[in-house]
């Protein structure tokens, strides 16, 4: 065993009484040191109950034979850090978690690890860090919250986001916005929709790293108790067979999670993270990947933001499994990739059902025959840029329009919340990218008060930044290269005509290539945002958008 390293011999000694001091006995001393992950906090509504999960994932160790031992990752919660200085730090805690996973897991010699994540970057962070360690290994999240109820309705975050814009544009009272506010969020969980949270633990299950339920079972559920004992199970039967992340993690379990995604519409930020853990693994995945992957397959679902229907819809229509079965059944997966139960995807969606074709569409009756996802490019992002396509309106699936161009998010919410933005427009912010933010903030304020005010089937939005899981409208993000390193969205002018075009994936701005070379060779690069800390660091060392914001050091 390799925690052997750490606790036998008589070299070991000194260790072996730390270990004592932690209350270890001798027969558990004997046993496989199983590390679990937790994300437990206090400060993000899908974390606050991962101790029980914690609780049940160290019971099924202990009960398999190994010795559960648990450390901390830390997690963020986007919609608390949304719309201030604190969402520049949110992408980047991807990379701390990864990496401080990996040395504690490292530095105390563990033989197997039970991940236990919840919210948007601690999941695609203990992936990383999981290629990397290639350990036996288990996750289990702590599931999605429950849809809030407004008047009678669903309602989820996006809601809450988009009646601060219609308040903005008059059409809700503030009294409206206080009732949205106390019952849109009604339990813990990853907030309900298809955000980016819950596209990467539904993703897990496709990459064949989560037991089944992994990503729709809700987090209020006695269900989710149960998984996380079988999740103790399961590693310990990993470990016992040797095999490990990396056996599961393969090129074709990555291509896999790409092709459930487009059937799912999960959020684009998946276009960072499944990037970044395939570099983890050598694999060299270009988000262009998408389109070809997009053309065949069909996008089967339209949960919040895209349509009324919610992650508890989801799991009672069979989840991701049986989203699955539609698309392998017409050949679109590679059902001969290894999962953490020791089964084939194949045969763990075998038996799968779709109960209920009006929340997972069969594939002969899609919401679309294109998936969920498209990378558009032309020459305003040359390396590509990243739409939801699955939540834009046909109105504005080709559109051009006038640039209103900011350089920052904050002047962008002005002008929108000031009655500034008019149909037609093409709001453009820049410098929001890995290094210009630093930190590549998501977008929701801005697309939400667009959504708000009425202008969601005629205005469009563009940035060098991201967008959130609960964005909708056509919002394109991850433009590259960003205009931080003198991409040609730094190069945009008010009232340059931009046009979209996301049947043919193309994004031009309307500017000659004369006159673009001037406009480069007068422009001159601004100065960093934050100088000091982590952040600054970060923003040294991070890559474009396109390439996933891996971190390599120049």
């Amino acid at each position: 065993m390799k925690s052997d390293n750490a606790k036998c011999g008589m070299q070991q000694a000194p260790a072996r009484s730390l270990f004592r001091a932690l209350g270890f006995t001798e027969d558990e001393l004997k046993k496989p040191m199983v590390g679990i992950v937790s994300s437990y906090n206090e400060i993000v509504p899908g974390h606050m109950n991962i101790d029980k999960i914690v609780d049940a994932v160290k019971l099924g160790v202990a009960e398999a034979g190994g010795m559960p031992v648990v450390f901390p990752a830390i997690a963020v919660c986007d919609g608390i850090a949304m719309g201030h200085v604190g969402m520049k730090y949110s992408l980047v805690t991807r990379d701390l978690i990864a990496d401080s996973t990996e040395c504690m897991a490292i530095a105390h010699q563990f033989d197997a690890i039970v991940m236990v994540p919840n919210c948007d970057k601690n999941v695609p962070g203990l992936l990383m860090a999981a290629a990397r360690l290639n350990l036996p290994t288990v996750f289990v999240s702590g599931g999605p919250m429950l849809a809030g109820r407004v008047k009678g309705e669903k309602k989820s975050l996006s809601s809450m986001f988009e009646a601060v814009g219609a308040h903005a544009a008059g059409t809700m009272t503030e009294e409206d916005v206080l009732e949205y506010e106390n019952k849109v969020c009604p339990t813990c969980g990853s907030c309900s929709g298809m955000y980016t949270a819950n596209s990467m633990n539904c993703l897990t299950e496709a990459l064949g790293m989560g037991l089944r339920g992994n990503g729709t079972i809700p987090a209020v559920y006695s269900e989710r108790i149960r998984l996380a004992k079988e999740a103790g199970y399961a590693v310990m039967e990993l470990l016992r067979n040797n095999i490990c992340a990396r056996d599961i993690m393969t090129k074709d379990a990555i291509m896999n999670a790409l092709t459930v995604d487009m059937a799912l519409g999960c959020s684009t930020n998946s276009m960072l993270h499944l990037p970044a853990i395939a570099h983890e693994i050598g694999f060299d995945f270009d988000i262009s990947f998408a389109n070809p992957i997009s053309e065949k397959t069909p996008n089967l679902c339209h949960l919040a933001p895209a349509g009324p229907t919610y992650m508890e819809d989801l799991n009672e229509a069979g989840g991701v499994y049986a989203v699955m079965k539609e698309l392998a059944d017409i050949g679109l997966l590679h059902t001969d990739c290894l999962t953490v139960n020791g089964k084939t995807i194949g045969e763990n969606i075998k038996n799968a059902v779709n109960k209920n074709p009006e929340v997972i569409r069969p594939v002969d009756n899609p919401y679309s025959k294109t998936g969920g996802l498209a990378v558009l490019k032309g020459n305003l992002a040359p390396d590509g840029s990243v739409v939801k396509r699955s939540a834009v309106v046909e109105e504005m699936m080709v559109h051009e329009g006038p640039a209103r161009v900011f350089d920052c998010e904050e002047d962008a919410i002005a002008a929108i919340k000031g009655g500034k933005i008019v149909a037609g427009d093409v709001v453009v912010i820049r410098y929001e990218g890995p290094k210009g933010g630093p930190g590549m903030r998501e977008m929701l304020n801005p697309t939400s008060a667009i959504a708000g005010m009425g202008l969601g089937s005629s205005v469009a939005l563009i940035t060098d930044g991201r967008f959130s899981g609960a964005s909708r409208g056509a919002s394109i993000g991850h433009v590259s290269p960003e205009a931080a390193v003198g991409g040609p969205i730094a190069f945009v002018e008010e009232g340059d005509i931009i046009k979209i075009n996301i049947p043919e994936m193309t994004l031009d701005v309307d500017v000659s290539e004369e006159e673009m070379a001037k406009r480069k060779a007068a422009w001159v690069p601004k100065e960093p945002k934050i100088t000091t800390g982590y952040a600054a660091r970060y923003a040294k060392m991070v890559t474009s958008g396109n390439r996933g914001a891996v971190l390599e050091i120049k």
